[in-house]
């Protein structure tokens, strides 16, 4: 189920970046009272009484934008119109209403149901007066905060969920496995999805980014059904403009979080770039079975040393994904296209896998006699056995008597030697350690 999406736009320092703050409870977002502070936009996750939606830290207007005021405005609101569940319009009860606000609430107004008025700095009783200056801008009257105190935030956020949609799939009879395409832009993505289902769902073109949000396609395969998530590339940070183009990094991000599996697709004719490396990190730390997909191999002269020479170089760039496989594919000419589906299934295969308790112990103690831990404090480190509470992804738990004694080289060698062990291709499993006196990790 996808998360709601809640934009705060506003001229500059009303406080949204403030509001921000508040809701998500943390500082993630740069507050200062100079105008123009936020330059980045920000998004984070929050949560109010068990909902859970996505909010969207803005851009204010600069004051030296004058020139392109009017385009500026009006492209901050009809992007927050065209992507946003819900719009929180901020506003400053100290100011008053002003000509930029009037500005923004007439791009707003058509599609006023999904706007919220939010008069912010209303710190006490006697301000609230100052709200109703605010009719003016036709959108009812405002909702009174103090951004920065926390006072009647919470009244809000029950507006809000209240007013959110509450998205709900289709009851599903069986389960369906989710499947995210992700990249780089003009990587092949789209043209990666159309074979996989055989149409053209997505449009495609030379041009890097023609993809703006995320396209869902139902497949089966095999009887069993699949979800194919296309994704809108994601840019380095400064090349990615406020817009179309930034809710387009969102929902992609929306897209990994909700995948079980990931298919990460490199250009073949480019070098691995610092953003493959960034996309790559963040599947990898969202815990995400993955499968590295080179396209475009039809395009690169050829011999019997290339595919190990790229394997060896997608190893050193991306050495968190070393258990992942690669395939060297062309969306253009479907080479090897129709084995995706197929390593797809193998590869949830090894993440629902299950090693009994018995099997693991087994394990523990042969490579603990080969290679017994210890620590540079001199301490006895001690793991006493282990055992796996959770599949897709696997999380195994192991018992010893300090945590703290087991060092990172050694975590590493357990890792590595599961995966020598008992597989997990395109898995990324979790480790943790727990005292033998611990009832929890």
């Amino acid at each position: 189920m996808r998360k709601n999406i809640v934009a705060i736009v506003g001229s500059s320092n009303v406080g949204k970046s403030t509001l921000f703050n508040r809701i998500c409870h943390r500082r993630s977002a740069i507050v200062d009272f100079k105008e123009g502070s936020t330059r980045d936009r920000r998004y984070e996750d929050a949560e109010w009484n068990g909902h859970y939606f996505t909010v969207v830290d803005t851009g204010g207007i600069l004051p030296k934008s004058r020139d392109n005021l009017d385009r500026a405005v009006k492209l901050q609101a009809e992007m927050a119109i065209a992507e946003a569940d819900l719009i929180l319009f901020l506003v400053d009860t100290k100011v008053g209403a002003t000509a930029v606000d009037k500005d923004i609430a007439r791009i707003l107004y058509p599609q006023r149901e999904k706007v919220i008025l939010v008069a912010n700095k209303v710190d006490s009783d006697k301000d609230k007066l100052e709200i109703y200056d605010f009719l003016q801008l036709g959108l009812g009257e405002a909702f009174p905060v103090a951004a920065i105190q926390g006072r009647n935030v919470g009244n809000l956020l029950d507006k809000l969920i209240e007013l959110l949609p509450h998205y709900s799939e289709e009851p599903e009879t069986e389960e369906i496995l989710k499947i995210a395409i992700v990249g780089k832009p003009n990587v092949g993505k789209s043209s990666v999805l159309n074979r996989l289902t055989g149409k053209n769902d997505s449009i495609i073109d030379p041009k890097p980014g023609t993809t703006r949000d995320t396209v869902d396609t139902r497949i089966r395969y095999h009887g069993k059904p699949l979800l194919l998530i296309d994704t809108a590339g994601l840019r380095r940070k400064g090349k990615v403009d406020y817009g179309v183009e930034y809710f387009s990094v969102v929902r992609t991000i929306e897209a990994i979080e909700r995948a079980h599996l990931v298919l990460l697709v490199l250009d073949a004719t480019q070098e691995i770039a610092t953003q493959d490396q960034k996309i790559a990190s963040y599947v990898w730390r969202r815990f995400k079975d993955t499968i590295i997909l080179v396209n475009k191999w039809d395009l690169i002269h050829k011999d019997n040393a290339t595919p190990g020479e790229f394997i060896v170089r997608i190893r050193e760039q991306l050495p968190f994904l070393q258990y992942c496989p690669v395939m060297f594919v062309s969306a253009l000419t479907g080479q090897r296209i129709h084995r995706i589906l197929e390593r797809i299934m193998e590869v949830t295969e090894e993440s629902r896998k299950r090693i009994t308790t018995a099997e693991l112990n087994r394990f523990l103690n042969r490579i603990t006699i080969k290679y017994a831990p210890s620590h540079s404090s001199g301490k006895h480190a001690r793991i006493f056995f282990g055992t796996q509470i959770k599949t897709s992804p696997p999380v195994f738990v192991f018992f010893c008597n300090n945590p703290q004694l087991i060092t990172t080289h050694y975590r590493r060698y357990l890792n590595n030697q599961l995966r020598e062990e008992f597989g997990f291709s395109g898995t990324a499993f979790k480790i943790f350690f727990r005292g033998r006196n611990e009832s929890k990790h």
